[in-house]
């Protein structure tokens, strides 16, 4: 295979630092095939038809139609080389057939002087100079190679997966969206006083801080069941959405680009499925608003779904494995687009009518055919573009990507590098509070996004009311009695609401109702018990209560014939078992229950990516010795 021969030499000639990069931007689709061990198993993996389909998909208008181009002319000039076999004579078999129409000349490829390229890209001037940087970038992502005679070497595959494609003339630059007009063509417009694309970014990102953390904590405390046939029951949807205090698509989006970015995870139960919080959820907690975000909207970059996008006749839902793998191509094409786009100020909205939300109803007029350069085989190539198009720029301004038509700093900084995003997303929510203030008429009030201790700690005591620009929380007799429950006492929880006070003072109403809700509670016991051991014999009763072989158990005598113990069924049948008695297990109908032993089950941890991973295996390929303190290779990252 002469092609990866050239291919191999090339990724040869590459520093461990430049082969680790390609290693990292190709991780995805390389990520789905076993680990190289040589650079010739590289060179295989980058050129398999697999790898080849995910990669075409992110190449803008300039590099896909320098690779066609080639990939044409390649494929004439390797069938003039090596005719393929002579047309099957009437009636041949079948095995004749497949030989003539699956020949080597139709899946072989030859070298191209870049000349020749060039020339039938009829590319001159700035044309010329923008198509020799298209040809390097293929260089650089390994989509083609170079010769040692400077010729041009494709992956064979490569006209199979554009020939049905029409890429039109050589364009060199993107064409910039055509401003939309509100009040019609050749109307002027009334200056309409807007707030910036910075100030809406603010005001969607404190928003989807505040909605996040609701869905989450409600997930905490009650996970959610999963159907049968896969993804959440629009029942569950309707519960966290009514939580999150958002509508179900926003919810949806959520769910998926929580579970996409780790912070929860499906796990099986006796029950079935259900999502709930991961580990990671707690460190999330911690971290200022603005890192809390920054995964999720990485998450959304690289998301192989629209969330908010159902296609006709199927049932919205969410946490549902997504196998659009168009969407991370098209979400960067609409960004890309609207990078270059003029702020346009919005139009008076109709007497009585809400306003409308950015982004949201139809796709603008050219953002389509101006996207489409950016990546042609993500936008207007598939089915529904104009659809899809339009729920995904809603999902970028409900994440304050897209604002007036334009990107917002956060929209520009997540299209710079999806995983940078710290920076930008701490000059738009301000840190945490730690303290609120107490007032009269039993509320408190945040003039902001509280701490996770404060929130944790206003919610133990009270009832989330409203959550606007300030938090706000009312104490109720039933809601003091939750925290008492929790195991404050009426001196422990006036303590720590003092501290919390910005007055380091609580109002008199408030310690009213706390030692009003103290004095109350306790004054009737619910005793704790795992299960019960019942006999007629009540000696034998006493016997068990006074054995110190079941000390472990903690056995009280609540009746004659009857002990609680505080292990479960299964817990103590064994202690007793093992101290020499014969008991029976029990049902709650009263009749004796067979036993049978337990099937337990575990999931598998899901593996952490090292981003030292690609240097070390990247080192690996090309020989080099590994440095001190360096991981084992063990995949791309």
């Amino acid at each position: 295979m002469e092609g990866l021969d050239t291919l191999t030499r090339s990724l040869a000639r590459r520093t461990p630092e430049q082969l680790a990069a390609l290693l990292t931007r190709h991780a995805e689709p390389l990520a789905r095939r076993p680990a190289p061990t040589e650079l010739r198993g590289l060179a295989s993996a980058l050129w398999s038809y697999e790898t080849l389909h995910h990669l075409v998909l992110h190449l803008d208008h300039p590099r896909l139609k320098v690779l066609a181009t080639a990939a044409r002319i390649s494929q004439e000039r390797a069938a003039q080389d090596a005719p393929g076999p002579a047309a099957p004579a009437p009636g041949a078999d079948y095995q004749s057939l497949m030989a003539h129409r699956l020949s080597f000349a139709q899946l072989a490829t030859a070298p191209v002087p870049p000349e020749d390229v060039l020339a039938a890209l009829e590319a001159t001037g700035a044309a010329r100079d923008a198509a020799e940087s298209a040809l390097r970038a293929l260089y650089d992502d390994a989509l083609a190679a170079p010769t040692e005679d400077g010729a041009v070497v494709v992956p064979p595959r490569t006209p199979q997966l554009l020939a049905a494609h029409d890429f039109g003339p050589f364009r060199a630059e993107a064409p910039r969206p055509v401003p939309d007009d509100p009040a019609g063509a050749g109307t002027p417009v009334s200056a309409v006083p807007a707030t910036s694309p910075h100030d809406e970014s603010r005001a969607a990102a404190a928003t989807l801080a505040a909605t996040a953390d609701r869905l989450l904590a409600s997930l905490a405390t009650q996970p959610a069941a999963l159907r049968k046939s896969g993804g959440l029951a629009v029942r569950e949807i309707k519960r966290l959405a009514k939580a999150a205090g958002a509508g179900e698509p926003q919810t949806r989006l959520l769910l998926d680009l929580a579970l996409a970015a780790g912070l929860i995870a499906l796990t099986r139960t006796p029950a079935g499925i259900t999502a709930l919080p991961t580990g990671a959820y707690d460190d999330w907690l911690a971290r200022p608003p603005g890192q809390r975000l920054a995964p999720l909207l990485a998450a959304w970059s690289a998301l192989w779904a629209i969330p908010t996008h159902t296609p006709f006749g199927e049932t919205p839902t969410a946490l549902v494995r997504g196998h659009d793998r168009h969407a991370p191509a098209l979400r960067h094409a609409l960004l890309a687009t609207l990078a270059t786009a003029p702020p346009a100020p919005p139009a008076p909205p109709a007497a009585g009518a809400p306003l409308a939300t950015p982004g949201a109803g139809t796709v603008p007029p050219g953002l389509l055919r101006a996207a489409d350069w950016h990546r042609p085989l993500a936008v207007t190539a598939q089915p529904t573009a104009e659809d899809r198009a339009a729920h995904t720029l809603d999902e970028a301004a409900y994440l304050g990507l897209v604002a007036h038509g334009t990107l917002t700093p956060l929209g520009r900084a997540l299209l710079t590098d999806p995983h940078s995003l710290d920076e930008p997303l701490a000059d738009l929510l301000p840190p945490l509070l730690e303290q609120a203030h107490f007032q009269a008429d039993l509320t408190a009030v945040v003039p902001g996004r509280p701490t996770a201790a404060l929130a944790a700690l206003l919610s133990s005591a009270a009832d989330r009311e409203s959550e606007e620009h300030a938090v706000t929380w009312r104490f109720t007799p039933a809601s003091v009695r939750r925290a008492l429950d929790t195991g404050h006492t009426a001196g422990t929880l006036l303590d720590d609401l003092t501290r919390a006070s910005t007055t380091g003072a609580l109002p008199q109403p408030l310690r009213y109702l706390v030692q009003d809700a103290a004095r109350a509670h306790g004054r009737m016991r619910v005793l704790p018990a795992a299960c019960c051991i019942r006999s007629d014999d009540a000696t034998l009763v006493k016997e068990l209560a006074a054995h110190r072989a079941l000390g472990d158990l903690t056995l009280r005598v609540i009746a004659p014939t009857v002990l609680v113990s505080s292990r479960p069924p299964a817990a103590t049948l064994d202690a007793l078992r093992a101290a020499g008695y014969a008991p029976a297990l029990e049902s709650d109908t009263g009749t004796t229950t067979v036993e049978r032993l337990p099937a337990h089950r575990t999931t598998a941890p899901a593996p952490t990516r090292d981003p030292q991973a690609p240097l070390a295996l990247a080192r690996r390929l090309l020989g080099r010795t590994p440095q001190p303190g360096e991981p084992a290779a063990t995949g791309a990252g």
